[in-house]
C-alpha cells in the first residue's frame, strides 16, 4: 500500500507533462474541498476563543462575575470607610450614611435610647441616620424666638433634602473610589479598575432608582422601636395624633427644647467626666419584684452603655415560690455577667435555682468572686418576709449577717486581696462593711440613697428596677423604674462617676439620666485629711456623711419599709 501511494506521487525531479499537471492540480482541489467545508462548519458552530497576553484563554462569564464581586466589595468598603457625612437638621446634629442591605428601609439611632426603623423603601441600600447631639446655640435661638417654630417644619424638610443630596454625591464618590481602588489592587490594570468604578456608580444609581420607585411616605405611621424607645408610642403618640394635635406638640417641643437648653447651660459649668474604653461599667439594679419589663430595660442598658457586669442586690422575686423560678431565666441572656445576692423576698429555693446557671454568680456568707476584673463579696438577706408564719427578726439579724460579711472582708484584706465592692440587700447589713471596701451596694427601700459612711465607704442604695413590681397597682402613685451605671477605674477599681437612670413607672412616660461625680473627682477638689469628717457631697445635693460628733444615720429597717 505504501508502494502504491509512493507510485502515485511523482518524484519532484521527474518531468511532468502539461495534462498531467492539470489533472494533478484538479484532484488536489477536489480532495481539499470537504476539509474546507468542514472547517467552515466548525467555525460557525464554535466561536473563536480570546486569549490573554500570556496565552491563557479568557472565559467571559467567570471574568464578568469576578468583576461584579470586586465592584460590590469595593463599593461596600468605600461606603463603610468614607460614606458618612454630618448634616445639621434643625437644632440637631446628625450623621447620615448609606449601608448595603437586603431589606432596605431607614434606621434612626438615638443613643443611648435605642433605634427607630422605618420601611421607607425596598432597595439593596439602607439609610442610617444617627442623632449625635442637640446643638445648644440653635436650640437657644429657638427658645429666644418662639415664632421660629412656625417655620421649623420647613427648615427641617430643607435640611433633610439638602443632606440627602449631599449624601448621594458623597456616596457616589465613596463607591467609585472604593471599587476603583480594589479593582486596581486585584487586576493591576487601570482599565479594569476604571470599569469596576463605573459599574459601582451604575449599581448605586440603580439602587437609588429602585428606592425612589418604592418610596413609602406612609412608613412613618408604622415605625418599629427598639431599646428604651419601645415606650416612644406612649410618650409621643402616633403620627396621626401628632398631625391632628400639632399645636399641643408644638408647645411640648418648645418646653423640651427649653429644658434641654437649660441643661446644656448648666452642664457647661459642671465638671465633665468622659469614660475611656478601659473604664469598667457596672450596672446596679435591685428590687425587680417579678416585673418582666425589667429584663428588657436591663438588656437595653447593657447594650447602650457597654456594661461589663450587672449587680442585682436582691428582691428579684415577690414570694420566692418555686412557681416563680422560671422568671429568672433571662438573667443568663442579658449580655453581661450577672452577680446576685438574696433579698428578703427571695427564698433559698430561689437562690438554689440561680446557682450554677450560665453567666450568673450567686454570692452569700461573704463569699468573694472576681467578675470582669472586679472583686465582689456579698451576703444574702437572713430574713424571708413573704413567709408570714415567721416573725421578722429585724435589724439585729441584718447586723449579724453584715458582721459575717465584714469578717470575710477583713480576711481578704489580710490576705492581700482586698474586695472592691460589698453587696447586701438591706442597707443595715452592708453598713457593717464600712471601712473594709471602698464601695457598698444595697437596695430594699425602693428609692435611691447615696451616703459616705464615717470610715470612708460610699454606700449606694438603688431604687426599684421593676418599679415596685406588680404591687405598684396598689399604690396611689406609681414607683419609678431606677437603675445606675457605675464607672470604675480599671487600675484602682475606685468609683469615678455614676449615671442615675430614672424611667416613669406604671402608666407614666418620662425618662431622666443624670451624671454625678464623687467629691474627690471634682476639679480643684483636695482629699480630706485622714480622720477628718466627710464633707457634703455636691453630686448628691445632700450631706454625704454625719456631722462631727453625730452618729451615722441608721438605715431603715424592714419594719419602716414593708417591702
Amino acid at each position: 500500500m505504501a508502494r502504491a501511494a509512493r507510485s502515485r506521487t511523482p518524484h519532484p525531479d521527474a518531468p511532468q507533462s502539461l495534462p498531467h499537471r492539470l489533472l494533478h492540480t484538479g484532484s488536489d482541489g477536489v480532495r481539499a474541498l470537504p476539509a474546507a467545508v468542514r472547517h467552515g462548519h466548525r467555525s460557525r458552530r464554535t466561536p473563536p476563543t480570546a486569549t490573554l497576553p500570556d496565552g491563557t484563554p479568557r472565559r467571559p462569564l467567570p471574568a464578568a462575575l469576578g468583576l461584579i464581586a470586586i465592584t460590590v466589595a469595593g463599593a461596600w468598603l468605600g461606603l463603610l470607610l468614607i460614606g458618612s457625612i454630618r448634616v445639621p437638621v434643625g437644632p440637631m446634629d446628625t450623621s447620615m450614611a448609606l449601608r448595603p442591605s437586603l431589606a432596605g428601609g431607614t434606621r434612626i439611632e438615638v443613643a443611648p435610647l435605642g433605634d427607630l426603623e422605618l420601611r421607607s423603601h425596598h432597595a439593596p441600600v439602607r439609610l442610617d441616620v444617627a442623632v449625635d447631639r442637640l446643638d445648644p446655640v440653635r436650640s437657644q435661638a429657638l427658645v429666644d424666638h418662639p415664632e421660629r417654630f412656625a417655620g421649623l417644619q420647613a427648615e427641617v424638610t430643607h435640611d433633610v433634602t439638602h443632606g440627602a443630596l449631599g449624601l448621594a454625591l458623597h456616596s457616589g464618590i465613596a463607591v467609585v473610589s472604593g471599587a476603583t481602588a480594589l479593582g486596581l489592587a486585584v487586576y493591576r490594570r487601570p482599565r479594569r479598575a476604571l470599569a469596576a468604578g463605573g459599574l459601582a456608580l451604575t449599581l448605586l444609581a440603580a439602587s437609588a432608582g429602585t428606592a425612589y420607585a418604592t418610596w413609602n411616605p406612609e412608613s412613618v405611621l408604622e415605625p418599629k422601636f427598639s431599646g428604651l424607645l419601645t415606650s416612644a408610642p406612649s410618650v409621643v403618640g402616633n403620627a396621626r395624633s401628632i398631625v391632628s394635635e400639632f399645636h399641643v406638640y408644638q408647645e411640648e417641643l418648645a418646653r423640651l427644647v427649653t429644658n434641654v437648653t437649660k441643661l446644656y447651660d448648666a452642664a457647661s459649668t459642671l465638671p465633665v467626666y468622659q469614660p475611656d474604653p478601659t473604664t469598667i461599667r457596672v450596672l446596679h439594679v435591685s428590687d425587680i419584684h417579678l416585673n418582666p419589663g425589667a429584663w428588657r430595660i436591663i438588656a437595653s442598658l447593657v447594650k447602650q452603655y457597654r456594661i461589663n457586669v450587672i449587680v442585682d442586690t436582691g428582691d428579684t422575686m415577690d414570694h420566692g415560690s418555686a412557681a416563680e423560678n422560671h422568671f429568672l431565666d433571662p438573667a443568663s441572656t442579658l449580655g453581661a455577667p450577672y452577680v446576685w445576692v438574696r433579698g428578703n423576698h427571695d427564698s433559698r429555693g430561689t437562690q438554689k435555682y440561680l446557682t450554677g446557671r450560665r453567666h450568673v454568680t450567686v454570692l452569700d456568707h461573704g463569699n468573694v468572686a472576681r467578675v470582669a476584673g472586679v472583686r465582689i463579696a456579698g451576703v444574702g438577706d437572713p430574713q424571708f418576709t413573704p413567709d408570714r408564719s415567721v416573725v421578722a427578726a429585724g435589724d439585729p439579724a441584718e447586723r449579724t449577717a453584715g458582721g459575717r460579711l465584714a469578717d470575710a472582708l477583713r480576711t481578704q484584706r489580710l490576705a492581700g486581696t482586698p474586695v472592691d465592692i460589698a453587696l447586701a440587700h438591706n442597707p443595715t447589713a452592708v453598713t457593717e462593711a464600712d471601712g473594709l471596701a471602698p464601695l457598698a451596694l444595697a437596695g430594699h427601700v425602693h428609692h435611691r440613697e447615696n451616703t459616705l459612711l464615717p470610715r470612708g465607704t460610699r454606700l449606694m442604695v438603688e431604687g426599684s428596677a421593676g418599679g415596685g413590681g406588680l404591687r405598684a397597682v396598689q399604690n396611689k402613685k406609681p414607683e419609678p423604674v431606677q437603675a445606675s451605671v457605675l464607672y470604675l477605674d480599671r487600675g484602682t477599681k475606685r468609683l469615678q462617676a455614676w449615671d442615675e437612670i430614672t424611667l416613669g413607672g406604671l402608666g407614666l412616660s418620662r425618662a431622666e439620666v443624670s451624671r454625678h461625680l464623687p467629691h474627690g473627682n471634682q476639679p480643684g477638689a483636695t482629699p480630706a485629711p485622714s480622720g477628718s469628717p466627710p464633707s457634703a457631697d455636691p453630686s448628691s445635693g445632700r450631706p454625704s456623711g454625719p456631722p462631727p460628733g453625730a452618729s451615722p444615720r441608721p438605715a431603715r429597717s424592714p419594719s419602716d419599709h414593708p417591702r
